[in-house]
Parts: structure tokens; sequence; C-alpha cells
């Protein structure tokens, strides 16, 4: 089992640390196997030389023929010269038998590279070899090691701030973000924090918000029916008080039948149904018969990819909002506009000003002066959007031409 008392090393409890030592315990194995490796082949060759020597006396070279010619170019001496073998850096003798049989000796002094008088200039044991090779790779082993400490360092800095700021997002502090610096893999990293961060603090406050209006708006209803039975004080209920609870009731289901599907719909897990091909003019017509609406278009057919349920469900909302507002009729328009589905909700009610025409879709919103017995609790509008963008698309609201508003829901087609 690994220590792990007081007294452990810090450099188990830093990565970069860790992974410093691991590139320079590399480059140190590097450096001794290359080093062993020289020196043993060095051994090698030299083992080799001296067998190639029979009775331990130096090899003899191949002779070549030389000849020496005086100024006038006529031959002096011709013969077969050989190379006595001398010590390292000491003259050069050769061997000449000449053709009439006798034999010459030729010795060439040394190569003086340096100023008469003095001594060549001879390296120190440790730069000569093998020991000058080892040194060149420390040296470069040195070096690598030291470069790569700042570029390890700087690396898991950014680990690190990335990982305070995970702590800081899991200890509750869901506005905890990660600094982006650079475009490599951890600034890939931190972006996909920040956007997922992002994600769960808007569904926990989606879902606080819900919560919130959730319990102020199951409490109206409840509160009347309260009231319309201790009014009644255990007589039969009149026509008036039944249909007041029966309504009542109906707002109830209505209001748990819409935050229950606003929650699966913010899930994105949650399974909403099977998306088939949907006629979105016959869903239309269906819908605009049941409230009396104008259905225009002039496409037979409008198909899109979704779930029919809900983009029924959308439509209804739609024009539910506009039945609750409108002072006159209610018209559907649907055209293709490249590849989109356009439907248009038409409505002759006093129009939403335009500082607002995005507040309407937020949950439990109501315009100003909005009574709540005018029907709704604010989660329609949510709703339609939620579900256009479950199905990739997207709803807005404008002013209608004629007066009133224009709601706009665009969906995208299948690509053929």
């Amino acid at each position: 089992m690994p220590f792990s008392g007081p007294f452990s090393s810090p450099f188990s409890r830093r990565l970069y640390l860790r992974l410093w030592l691991a590139v320079v315990a590399a480059v140190v194995v590097l450096t001794l196997a290359v080093g062993v490796a020289w020196h043993t082949a060095a051994e090698h060759l030299a083992a080799e030389r001296l067998a190639a020597e029979p009775n331990g006396a130096p090899a003899q070279p191949p002779g070549r023929a030389l000849l020496l010619l005086d100024a006038q170019g006529n031959a002096v001496l011709a013969g077969l010269a050989t190379r006595v073998p001398t010590p390292p850096g000491e003259k050069l003798a050769l061997r000449i038998e000449g053709e009439d049989g006798r034999a010459y000796r030729l010795e060439l002094a040394p190569r003086q590279d340096h100023t008469p008088g003095h001594a060549p200039p001879v390296a120190a044991f440790w730069l000569r070899p093998p020991f000058g090779f080892v040194w060149m790779l420390g040296i470069v082993a040195l070096a690598v090691a030291l470069g790569m400490f700042p570029i390890l360092r700087r690396l898991l800095q950014r680990l690190e701030v990335l990982q305070r700021s995970m702590k800081h997002f899991g200890d509750g502090d869901l506005a905890a973000r990660a600094p982006v610096q650079g475009r490599d893999e951890v600034a890939d990293l931190s972006r996909q924090f920040n956007a997922a961060a992002a994600r769960i603090e808007a569904l926990v406050q989606s879902h606080k918000s819900l919560l919130a209006n959730a319990s102020h708006e199951l409490r109206s209803p409840l509160t009347r029916i309260r009231m319309g039975l201790e009014l009644m004080a255990g007589e039969q209920p009149a026509p008036a008080f039944r249909a007041e609870i029966l309504r009542n009731i109906a707002e109830l289901d209505q209001l748990v039948d819409e935050i229950l599907l606003a929650s699966r719909l913010d899930a994105r897990e949650a399974d909403v149904g099977t998306f088939e091909r949907v006629d979105l003019v016959g869903l239309a017509a269906e819908e605009c018969a049941r409230v009396g609406a104008e259905l225009h278009t002039e496409a037979a057919a409008l198909e899109v990819e979704g779930v029919a349920k809900l983009l029924r469900r959308a439509l209804r909302n739609l024009l539910e909002n506009a039945r609750r507002y409108s002072q006159g009729e209610i018209t559907v328009s649907m055209q293709r506009q490249g590849a989109m589905a356009e439907l248009r909700v038409s409505d002759r009610g006093p129009g939403v000003p335009e500082d607002l025409r995005e507040r309407i879709f937020e949950p439990f919103y109501r315009l100003p002066g909005a009574s709540e017995r005018a029907g709704g609790v604010g989660l329609g509008l949510a709703l339609v959007r939620s579900i256009a963008r479950r199905h990739h698309g997207s709803v807005h609201c404008e002013a209608n031409p004629g007066g009133g508003a224009c709601f706009v829901l665009r969906l995208p087609l299948p690509a053929h």
C-alpha cells in the first residue's frame, strides 16, 4: 500500500513534478545507455584489432608501390612501401623494399600545428573519449531537464486552475468558471467545463424558478376551492359553486400537466416521444377547426421530423393564447421558407409591446394587467419555445400588420 502519512513526499502529490522527474529520468537513462554502448563498442573494436595481430605483433598493413624521382624526373628509387606500426602521435615510418633487393627506411616527423618550441596541447582525460562523449550527453540532458520544467509547470498550473474551478462548482458555486487560455486540449477542456457549468446553472435556476412559481400558481386555485367549500358549509353546492370548483380543478390539472411537460423538455435525456414524419398542414387543419380559426396555405402537405403530440401541443397553445386575447378572427398561415417550414398564428388582440416580446416566453410570465381568471398559468408560450428548440426550431413574436400579435413558429424540413 503506498505511503500517505504526514511525511509523504510532495513529489507524490504534484503531477507536474512527477512528469518532470519522469522526463529527467528518461534523459539520464538515455545518456547512460548511449555512453555504455559507445564505450562497449570502442572496447570491442580494440579487441578485434588486437585479435588481428599475429603473436601479439601489430598486423602488417598492405604495401603500396613507391617511386622516388629527382628534379629532372628521373627515377631514383622504385619499390614497395610498407608502413611500420608506431605509437599514436609519433613519427610516421615507412619500410621500402627496392627493386634492387635492398631495404630502406623512411621516417617522417609528426605534423607540427603548434608554435615551434612548444609541445602540443593535451586534452584532459574527461574530455577524451569516452568521457568527452558522456559529458556532452550530460550537458544535453541537463539542458532538456531545465527546459522541460517551466513547460510542464505552466501546463499543470492551468490544470490546477481548472481543478480549483471544478471544486468550487462542486461545492455549490454554480457561477464558477475556468479561465480559457490557449488553443490546446487543456483550453478545450476548460471551454467544455464552462459550457457544462453554464448549462447546469441554467437548469438549476430554471427549476428553482419553476418550483417557486408553481407553488404560487398551485396555491391560488387551492385557495379558491377551500373558500368555496367553506362557503357551502356542508350544504349542497349551488350550480355556480360547483362550476367554479370544477374550473379550479381543471386549472390545477392543466398546471400539473404543463409543469411535468416543462420538466421533461428541460431534461435532454428524457423521452418525450418518437420522432417521425408529421404533416403540419393536416395537424393545423384539425386544430384550426377546433377553435374556429382560418387556415391559409398553398402547400398540400408540409412534413417535418418531430413528435406529433408535442407539435400539436405547441400549435394548440398558440391558438389558445390567440383565442384568449383576440377580439376578432384568428388566422393560421403556413409556407415553406428555404429549408424551414414557417407557421404563423395571427390574432386581433391588443398585441404585445416590443420590449416584452421575449419575456412572454419566460415560464409563468404574464403581461401587465393580465388576470389569472383570464385563463392560463403563464407556461403555454414557454412550452412552445421548449418544443421548438427540442425540434431544432424557433418561435418569436412580432406585430400583426392589421393589429394584434403574430407568433411565428419555424421548424426544419427533413433533408431529402
